[in-house]
């Protein structure tokens, strides 16, 4: 019996360190033969967004990477680069009520990406990625703008990450 249990612990074992190059837990895929990423600063293609936000989403992109991926930052010759630009920043009224007011106001982003796989060119892509933050009308945008623009760049950067190392 121990005989029996010693084979299959052995199997179990051996199955979980095969099957684990070819599985992430985190999610992610990444070619094991790319090491190395760029994101480029994004460029303000809008009339109205913040200034520096083209600094914050290039910043987010590059932690969310350096956090979440075993790659390397790389100035020179990377594996795969990120090149974006913010395409709309708009400020809209939703919800509407009784009369001509609105309960809510919606702040929403559009970035354009560009990403560049030197490894593998088959899995180039360029995509618009939006997102949104939603505050009641008798709220101040100044006094949430931070968040608005925290919550919004969090989300667009999930999907560019998804978009580049998920092959789901």
């Amino acid at each position: 019996m121990s005989n029996l249990r010693k084979l299959l612990g052995g199997i179990t074992l051996a199955a979980l360190i095969l099957l684990s190059g070819c599985y992430s837990f985190s999610g992610i895929t990444i070619d094991p033969n790319v090491q190395t990423y760029k994101v480029n600063l994004y460029e303000d293609n809008t009339l109205d967004a913040l200034p520096g936000l083209d600094q914050i989403f290039t910043e987010d992109l590059k932690e969310k990477i350096r956090t979440q991926s075993r790659l390397v930052y790389a100035d020179q010759n990377p594996d795969v680069e990120f090149s974006g630009a913010i395409v709309d920043y708009r400020i809209t009224s939703e919800a509407p009520q009784q009369g001509e007011t609105t309960a809510i106001n919606r702040l929403t982003i559009k970035v354009l990406v560009e990403f560049t796989n030197s490894v593998n060119p088959e899995k180039n892509w360029k995509k618009n990625f939006d997102f949104f933050y939603d505050w009641d009308t008798e709220t101040d945008f100044i006094s949430v703008q931070d968040e608005a623009i925290e919550a919004i760049s969090t989300q667009i950067n999930e999907y560019i990450f998804n978009e580049a190392f998920n092959d789901w």
